[in-house]
């Protein structure tokens, strides 16, 4: 038997990035996985057709997570489809990097809406569920700079900070419904984002990780297939770092 078999899984931001690592891992190990995208439209559709058989249902749908509305109507549809949710991943997320004196107000405030109050929406709208059946998990995913802090991404670090605090808040207050909240907070990932760096740059940033290299997707995906797992099932309102020892 898969590690995630017969387990349902909804993911924010499923389409390309360390988001579409996480779907590819997770119907790998048999779950059933409902993923959301904002644009990418032909991506999606394309990793539906690539995942999608009679042992897996693999469904993509076009949500803002940031809007509360919409977060409510695709918990309806996801349950209308799949019967059931039995793990959140809140993963979308964008940047807008700016030093704080050419940092825009609706830079700032469009970070902290699509980063942060994304992930108290979903896990608004989706606790309704796991309070019915008393049990859930939440994997929401922050950022080793939401941890230290980087010149140039305050409204970032704020927004991934924020969701340390939130991911503490909610296994507290949900750990009696046994309804665990997990964080992981990635460093330095190989995503498309980062092929366009020059080799100088990547270089650079090798050489102030411990292992001396760069993540890749899977190894994200991999803590998320454990937190998702029955495997974590005593682990809950912990910070994990994915960062090749970047903060040790």
């Amino acid at each position: 038997m898969k590690l995630l078999e017969n387990k349902n899984i909804l993911i924010t931001g499923g389409s390309r990035g360390i988001g579409k690592g996480i779907v590819y891992k997770l119907v790998e190990n048999g779950a059933n996985v409902a993923f959301t995208y904002s644009s990418s439209s032909a991506a999606s559709k394309e990793i539906v057709n690539d995942l999608a058989s009679d042992k897996n249902n693999v469904k993509a749908y076009k949500s803002d997570a940031s809007v509360f509305e919409q977060c409510e109507i695709l918990i309806k549809n996801v349950i209308s489809d799949f019967g059931d949710i039995d793990v959140l991943i809140n993963n979308a997320g964008i940047t807008k990097d700016n030093l704080l004196m050419r940092m825009s107000e609706n830079d700032f405030d469009s970070v902290i809406e699509i980063n942060l109050k994304s992930v108290f929406n979903m896990t608004k709208a989706v606790q309704k569920i796991f309070l019915k059946k008393r049990s859930g998990s939440i994997i929401n995913m922050s950022s080793v700079v939401g941890i230290k802090g980087n010149a140039g991404q305050s409204n970032y670090a704020a927004s991934k900070s924020g969701i340390i605090g939130f991911s503490k808040s909610i296994a507290i207050e949900l750990g009696s419904r046994n309804i665990r909240c997990n964080v992981i907070a990635p460093g330095f990932i190989k995503t498309e984002m980062t092929d366009n760096l020059s080799a100088s740059v990547i270089e650079s940033w090798n050489s102030t990780i411990p292992l001396r290299r760069p993540g890749e997707t899977h190894d994200v995906a991999n803590l998320c297939l454990f937190l998702a797992s029955d495997l974590s099932s005593y682990i809950t309102g912990q910070v994990i770092n994915v960062d090749g020892g970047l903060l040790t």
